[in-house]
Order: C-alpha cells, then sequence, then structure tokens
C-alpha cells in the first residue's frame, strides 16, 4: 500500500461542499420560520410561554429517536455531561427561544433576530473576559460595525419609540445564543452533536413544563384559526411548521450541514437565517424594517462577518463524502 491519494480527499471536500451547502441553506431557511409563525400563534392568545413549550417538546420528541440511536448505547456520556447537557438545554436552547419569543410578540421579527445574531460580538468579549483571548484588530473592527448597525436598527438616533422590553427579550436571547455557541464548540464531551441537542431539547421542554405547571411561566393557549397575511389555518399547523420544520428538522439540517462544510463555513451560511426571518415575517405578517434599519440589519450582519473573519483558524475535521470507488468517505491509497 502506498500514500493517501490527496485527489480523493479533494473530491470528497468538493462534493462535501456541494452537497452541504444546500443543506445548509434549508437548514437556515427552516429555523428563520419559526419566529413569523410564533407572532401568528401569540397574536391569537397564545402566551410566548405556551409558544415555546410547544415547539421544544414536538422538536424534542421527532429528535428523540435520532438522539438514542447517535448515543449507539453509551449512557455514560450522558451522565459524565450531565452539568453541561442542563446548560445546553436550559440556556443555549430554553432561553434563547423563549427570549426571542418574547421578542417578537412586541416587535418585528427581523429585527428581533438581528439583535439576536450579535452573539459572536458577545461571544468575543466573553473569550477576552473570562478566558484572556485578545481578539483581532478585524473582530475588534467587526464589532464596532456591528455595534453601530444595531443602533442604526433600533431607530435609537432618530428620536423613534423603542420598545425597551422587545429589545432586552432580543438580548436576553442574544446572550443565549452565545451560550450555545461556547457549549457547542467543546470538543472534549464526546457527545455527538444529535445527542447535544436532542438530550437539550429534551431537558428544556421538562424545565418549561415544571416552569409553566407552578404558575412560574404563563401558559395560555387557544384551539382558534390563526390568522397570517396570506388567510387562516388550523392551530396545529404554526404548532407543527415551528416544532418540525423550524426546530427538529433545522437541527438534522444543520448537524448534517456543518459536518460536511466544517463549521467556519457553515456559520457564515448560517446568516441567511436572518434574511429568512425578513422574508417569512413579510410572506407571513407584512412586516418589512424600514430604510434606516434596514441600513442597520445589513451592518449588523456585515460586522457580524467581519468579526468571524478574523478568528483564528482552527485545524476542524470535515466529515467525508462518498465518492465513486470510496464507498465509505475514506481516501482510497494507491498502490
Amino acid at each position: 500500500m502506498g500514500r493517501v491519494s490527496d485527489d480523493s480527499v479533494a473530491v470528497a471536500s468538493a462534493r462535501g461542499v456541494r452537497l452541504g451547502l444546500p443543506l445548509a441553506i434549508a437548514a437556515a431557511l427552516s429555523f428563520g420560520m419559526s419566529g413569523a409563525w410564533a407572532r401568528g400563534l401569540i397574536d391569537a392568545g397564545w402566551t410566548p410561554g405556551a409558544a415555546v413549550t410547544a415547539r421544544i417538546w414536538v422538536a424534542a420528541l421527532v429528535l428523540l429517536i435520532p438522539t438514542i440511536l447517535s448515543l449507539r448505547g453509551r449512557w455514560g456520556l450522558l451522565r459524565r455531561n450531565a452539568g453541561m447537557i442542563l446548560a445546553y438545554g436550559l440556556l443555549a436552547v430554553t432561553a434563547t427561544q423563549l427570549f426571542y419569543f418574547q421578542a417578537v410578540a412586541v416587535m418585528d421579527v427581523g429585527l428581533a433576530l438581528l439583535i439576536e445574531y450579535t452573539a459572536p460580538v458577545a461571544v468575543l468579549l466573553w473569550l477576552w473576559l473570562r478566558r484572556g483571548e485578545r481578539p483581532t484588530r478585524r473582530s475588534i473592527i467587526g464589532a464596532a460595525i456591528a455595534i453601530v448597525g444595531l443602533v442604526l436598527m433600533l431607530d435609537i438616533l432618530t428620536g423613534a419609540d423603542v420598545n425597551v422590553a422587545g429589545i432586552l427579550w432580543a438580548l436576553g436571547a442574544m446572550v443565549g445564543a452565545a451560550t450555545y455557541f461556547v457549549l457547542s464548540a467543546r470538543v472534549d464531551t464526546g457527545l455527538p452533536p444529535l445527542a447535544l441537542a436532542g438530550s437539550g431539547l429534551l431537558i428544556g421542554a421538562l424545565g418549561l413544563t415544571a416552569a409553566g405547571a407552578i404558575g412560574v411561566l404563563p401558559i395560555a393557549w387557544t384551539t382558534d384559526d390563526i390568522a397570517y397575511r396570506f388567510g387562516s389555518v388550523p392551530w396545529f399547523v404554526p404548532v407543527l411548521a415551528i416544532g418540525v420544520v423550524a426546530t427538529a428538522l433545522a437541527y438534522l439540517l444543520g448537524i448534517a450541514s456543518t459536518r460536511m462544510l466544517g463549521s467556519r463555513l457553515a456559520s457564515f451560511v448560517a446568516l441567511a437565517e436572518v434574511v429568512a426571518a425578513l422574508l417569512f415575517g413579510w410572506l407571513l405578517l407584512g412586516q418589512l424594517p424600514d430604510l434606516l434599519q434596514g441600513l442597520g440589519g445589513v451592518l449588523v450582519l456585515v460586522g457580524v462577518v467581519v468579526v468571524k473573519l478574523g478568528e483564528p483558524v482552527a485545524p476542524e475535521f470535515v466529515e467525508p463524502v462518498p465518492t465513486p470507488g470510496n464507498v465509505y468517505g475514506k481516501p482510497v491509497e494507491k498502490d
């Protein structure tokens, strides 16, 4: 046997990008529709707590079997990482989605998501203050651009009425999203990504149910039809849309695409979620930002991209894609 063929590795990588990009875009579109569907439920009388509880329970049940299969009987992984799974379920999953739904109850879904998407800036500050990882000059410039965009997007300079509660909820979602990025980046747990997502969703569903049962989290819903821009639909249509499509399917597509593209490229493609949120906000609710807010949103996205470009590039494993003559996705060796 001779050396590993560089050509076969390049082919697998190229095929991974070709397959991974559509999956990553589909994941972003799936995640991006949740706010618009949830806003319809909330306007009809659902509390944000009820909407997010339904969303997480549906997703947790859909992912239960795939989660069990991904563990392959290695239950010790759950015991060893119990603390991380608890934090992931309550902060990275539950708090992020609950705060986002609270925000979209009083402000446009696209603007709420843009605020949440300043999370990479928060991660940058956390790593600097907590671990002493000084950001690069490019990352600092990107953070400044994102902050300027955030100011424009919130109409602070024009003296317009600002929904302080909505902004605070969206910033809470941003902190939850930053927690998601920090915990998901850990590679020392041994947990398959799907097992982390599925177990986190189950923990979140149980936590929300308990909070609702003791009265800490207001839970109220209705079985009336839900009105959207295009007409009314039965209540279970948006519930299934946000639970199955915008959460369970979105997680599966996101995990698959990240393994094909690598976390760095996948995180850039994930920014399409903001565009998707704006699109679905217009299609389902007729919401559109004004010119100044649109400019601010563009600056936020540009700033986040610059922050990510400023991150040091760490070597990472990208899952090979099977090619002809390379059935198992392993590089072919030459004699």
